[in-house]
């Protein structure tokens, strides 16, 4: 559990512990006690009510100044699971409404805290724009605008994420291109709830390298084999799959069974205290449940380093981090 991780899938807003969220409404005066339980933990019914607990958890952080708390808590945790490079999803239609003066604000302050903690915890952490897909075309729009002005060597991604039931990914495709020619490499959520002809659609209208989940492809085994010939890489979720009930259970998870015909994955936690997990955990749920052993997590973390849509600079640290470790 030592073992230096690399995680490429997680919501910077939904990573926030529950206690942060509370202090920060409280020192508000804002009344979101409705999302949490009787211990104070996250409390939803199911994938869409999560969304609707995910934004009202939002309604909490109004400033760049929280958001560079809530990135100073959110790594801080991640790198006490031995995590060494993340990369989070960021919107801007979470960060100053679209508007791109706002949002320079905010990703500064976001950016700010994440040298503070890679000068403290020695995590590195890169940002994938993403707009939300339940907001509409016309919205994602906007923040394909502000993800092309700040295209740089931290804001390294563009993404879509939400609801995958709510249009097509082809309603999308001005964004995606709009991040393409601002040099921004693509991810998107498909295969989660929308089915293996989501991932599908995604690859071919969004041309993305990259997808968010995509474990629902298991369920057509000839994708799953143009996924392995293309070499998209899978950011899969396994804990967030089971907490969400898309899986009863680890040993359930389709996850090694893709590995297993050659897609390359990678492990992530998506949001993790909403799901009860961290990357720690996730590494031990995958032992009990495959027999991996030490060799099987090298390979997924040098998978992800090579993944990563950070430069190559820093691929080199990430990679050389890892093979001394596991040296």
């Amino acid at each position: 559990m030592s073992m230096p991780k690399v995680e490429l899938h997680l919501h910077l807003e939904g990573a926030a512990p529950p206690a942060f969220i509370r202090g920060l409404a409280k020192e508000k005066k804002i009344d979101i006690s409705g999302i949490f339980d009787e211990r104070g933990d996250y409390s939803y019914t199911d994938f869409w009510h999560f969304l609707k607990v995910y934004e009202a958890a939002t309604e909490a952080l109004k400033s760049p100044d929280d958001y560079h708390r809530l990135t100073l808590a959110v790594l801080e945790e991640s790198a006490a699971s031995g995590v060494i490079y993340s990369e989070t999803f960021i919107s801007p239609d979470f960060c100053g409404g679209r508007d791109l003066s706002a949002w320079r604000e905010y990703l500064h302050a976001i950016r700010e805290a994440a040298e503070q903690a890679e000068k403290r915890d020695g995590i590195i952490l890169r940002g994938i724009v993403t707009p939300i897909r339940h907001f509409g075309p016309d919205k994602a729009k906007e923040v394909a605008l502000c993800a092309a002005e700040t295209a740089d060597d931290w804001i390294v991604g563009f993404g879509l994420a939400g609801d995958e039931k709510s249009g097509k990914p082809n309603d999308f495709s001005w964004a995606f291109d709009a991040g393409r020619e601002a040099g921004l490499r693509l991810t998107c959520h498909a295969g989660e709830w929308g089915g293996p002809d989501s991932v599908r659609d995604a690859i071919r209208d969004l041309k993305v390298e990259r997808i968010g989940h995509g474990v629902r492809a298991i369920e057509d085994l000839s994708l799953v084999d143009e996924i392995a010939e293309a070499g998209i890489v899978l950011e899969v979720c396994p804990g967030s799959n089971v907490a969400l009930g898309l899986y009863p259970g680890y040993r359930a998870h389709p996850i090694h069974a893709l590995r297993e015909r050659g897609v390359q994955v990678t492990v992530s936690t998506d949001d993790p205290p909403f799901f009860h997990t961290t990357m720690e955990r996730e590494y031990a749920m995958l032992a009990e449940a495959f027999e991996w052993d030490e060799g099987v997590f090298f390979d997924i973390a040098r998978t992800s380093a090579n993944a990563a849509f950070c430069d190559t600079n820093t691929r080199d640290k990430i990679l050389k981090r890892l093979e001394k470790a596991y040296a």
